[in-house]
């Protein structure tokens, strides 16, 4: 079999990639996993860094890589087929990764290491990742004997399931739900929505717009409609997608349940009090305590402000929309009414000025500026003719490459993220360099006709967003695994990156070089970016209360030991605590949450709001010298993308700003009161 998962030394040929090559493809690179990792465990292999690299991180770096490429597919080009393929491999994969970290054999071998006298001669990099493998043994249940050890090993093959089958309800309940409006259904729905809408019923031989729960299909017709029936059956779909109101196989009631009981066993097997002890045992923040405490101080922060923007919204509502009993479906609507009202533009003006083409362009120059890099398409066989590839080099020097896969369609995971198909890496094998390779995922409205697609503000800011982690990602220097790029990274601090990025979306030197309206080419016009500019902390404060409740939510669910039997009741007393918007009873948010429960952000969610304290610092410095300013650029390569996980992220932002973080920047940017 012509195996496109057996051939790494290059680009996974994605387009040749097929269910049947999944399973050959695991067999492989599982035996040589597994042989590797009794090899290294023997006499033959000393305990040594270069010999251990060899040994065992060459093969289990392949059967990562391989494997990486099966899940991206399963995220992004989703089928049955597919999708048997990877249920039927996860478990194996999953155990293999969990036997090799809590093998008792193999942690005395890096103890061994971390004891020796060439520990002291290692590289800062290699010294940090060293330090990471020996925390991972513990929390892999290293020290684990017996039926501990074997039970742990269990949850982790559920703990993988389950998280899979979360993910695969979300995505199921969203693609199941279609409606298709009438004219009349879709009154104040902008053209250009109104077209996809009614090309994708044609697509169907169907009559009428086809409404989807995919974002760019659902959230303009909640924003802009003002059929009110309309707005009502869309939020309620939305809003209880993968609950018990809908296919009951699809219900991820039962699925959180077991996911949070089985992290709190996995806690109390390793000695933690709970779930989010554990989480946090590889964070930037020391405690749950203190977590919960930076969230309420924010909220405090901002709760005066969030009750003067509700108030606000419900004055104008019913006054001026005849709304007087404010609904949640009715939120988007009426607060972009009050916005076009008071700030003279709408979201849908805007979006005319930002064509994907123009925006992309944009962002890959500022790119090249402040980083002195060049960013040029390039070759590559990919997953879906939608997808571009790009390389970025220096000197003639390839410093890394990335996918960008732009649109929503079915089969495609909601939302946007960047993974690493390869880590930046000095092979032991070879001696060369390999270097690192993102994906980079949004969920834009793809284009209709001969016209490009075009982004919202908030579309561009996601984008930015996502380059800011593929450029942490794919700009480091450092050449061990586990600390380059990304890798290491304090999950809290994570998010750092990516949301310094953003900023540059609220500048008129930059906007202005990446906006060309789509039917006359004219660039942003100065007037209604001020307005623009004006309007950026529209509803920051509720906005900001919504994602303390968010990471609230989170960190009570995994401290609290009767959180699994109360999903939702913890759900409703965190928003009594600090919000201001209530959603309706029959709300299901927690069943569509996948970050904490199909992603990374368990007990994590915190990160985004901690980590903008640090971006919003970082942003500061640009601000004091010039957006653009390529000496500020160059530091801020060096001292945070560069160095990647080699170094604490509180030691790299010193190491750029020259002093430790503040708030006070962060409220600056949001408009909140300190």
């Amino acid at each position: 079999m012509n195996n496109p998962l057996l051939q790494l030394a290059g680009l996974v040929s994605y387009k040749d990639v097929r269910p049947e090559h999944v399973t050959p493809a695991v067999d492989h690179w599982l035996a040589a996993a597994n042989a590797a990792l009794e090899r290294s465990v023997g006499a033959e292999v000393a305990p040594d860094y270069d010999a251990l690299s060899l040994s065992l991180g060459v093969p289990t770096e392949s059967l990562g890589r391989a494997w990486g490429a099966v899940s991206h597919l399963n995220h992004v080009a989703d089928t049955p087929e597919l999708r048997a393929a990877h249920a039927e491999n996860l478990p194996r994969v999953t155990e293999f990764y969990t036997r090799q970290g809590s093998d008792e054999r193999l942690y005395a071998k890096y103890q061994a290491l971390a004891a020796s006298p060439a520990a002291a001669t290692l590289s800062a990099p290699r010294k940090q990742a060293l330090s990471h493998w020996l925390r991972d043994f513990k929390l892999g249940g290293a020290d684990l004997q017996g039926e501990a050890k074997a039970r742990y090993a269990e949850i982790q093959d559920r703990l993988a399931e389950l998280s899979q089958a979360f993910s695969n309800h979300v995505l199921d309940a969203t693609d199941a739900f279609a409606h298709y409006a009438s004219a009349e259904e879709m009154a104040g729905v902008p053209a250009d929505v109104v077209l996809a809408a009614r090309s994708a019923a044609e697509a169907d031989g169907k009559a009428g717009h086809k409404i989807t729960l995919h974002f760019p299909s659902y959230f303009p017709v909640l924003q802009y409609g003002s059929h009110r029936p309309l707005r009502e059956l869309l939020y309620r779909a939305y809003a209880t997608r993968a609950s018990e109101f809908g296919d009951a196989a699809l219900d991820n009631t039962a699925v959180m349940q077991e996911l949070l009981t089985l992290r709190q066993e996995e806690a109390k097997l390793l000695g933690f009090a709970n779930y989010a002890e554990e989480s946090l045992a590889a964070k930037m923040a020391s405690s749950p305590a203190e977590v919960m405490g930076f969230l309420r101080d924010l909220a405090g922060r901002a709760r005066k402000a969030a009750e003067l923007d509700l108030r606000e919204l419900r004055e104008f509502a019913a006054a001026e929309l005849n709304l007087p009993a404010l609904q949640a479906w009715d939120i988007p609507f009426a607060s972009e009414k009050l916005k076009e009202a008071r700030y003279a533009f709408s979201d849908q003006e805007l979006k005319a000025y930002f064509p994907l083409p123009q925006v992309l362009a944009g962002l890959l120059r500022i790119i090249e500026t402040l980083f002195n890099v060049q960013i040029a398409p390039a070759p590559a066989e990919t997953w879906h003719g939608s997808v571009q590839f790009y390389r970025i080099s220096r000197a003639g020097q390839t410093v890394g490459e990335f996918y960008l896969d732009p649109y929503a369609r079915p089969g495609k995971r909601p939302g946007a993220w960047m993974d690493d198909a390869r880590e930046r890496w000095r092979r032991p094998d070879t001696g060369l360099v390999q270097t690192p390779v993102a994906h980079l995922v949004c969920n834009f409205a793809p284009p209709v006709g001969d016209k490009p697609a075009t982004l919202s503000h908030d579309d561009v800011t996601t984008l930015f967003h996502e380059f800011g982690h593929g450029l942490h990602h794919m700009l480091t220097q450092v050449d061990d695994l586990g600390v380059s790029g990304i890798a290491g990274v304090e999950w809290d601090a994570v998010e750092l990156p990516s949301q310094f990025m953003e900023n540059f979306c609220w500048e008129w030197d930059v906007l202005s070089q990446l906006s060309a309206h789509v039917d006359t080419g004219a660039p942003l016009p100065r007037a209604l970016f001020d307005k623009m500019l004006a309007a950026k902390n529209f509803q920051s404060a509720m906005q900001t209360l919504r994602q303390v409740e968010f990471a609230l939510f989170d960190m009570r669910l995994h401290t609290e030991a009767d959180a699994p039997g109360r999903v939702l009741a913890i759900a409703t007393e965190v928003r009594q605590e600090v919000a201001v918007l209530h959603p309706p009873a029959f709300s299901r948010t927690p069943h569509t949450f996948s970050h904490i429960f199909a992603g990374g952000y368990s007990a994590g969610y915190y990160s985004y709001k901690w980590a903008e304290v640090l971006s919003a610092d970082a942003w500061s410095a640009f601000e004091e010298a010039g957006v653009l300013d390529t000496a500020t650029g160059q530091r801020y390569l060096h001292e945070i993308l560069e160095v990647g996980g080699s170094r604490g992220a509180l030691e790299s932002f010193k190491a750029f700003r020259g002093r430790a973080p503040t708030i006070d920047a962060l409220l600056r940017h949001q408009g909140i009161q300190g």
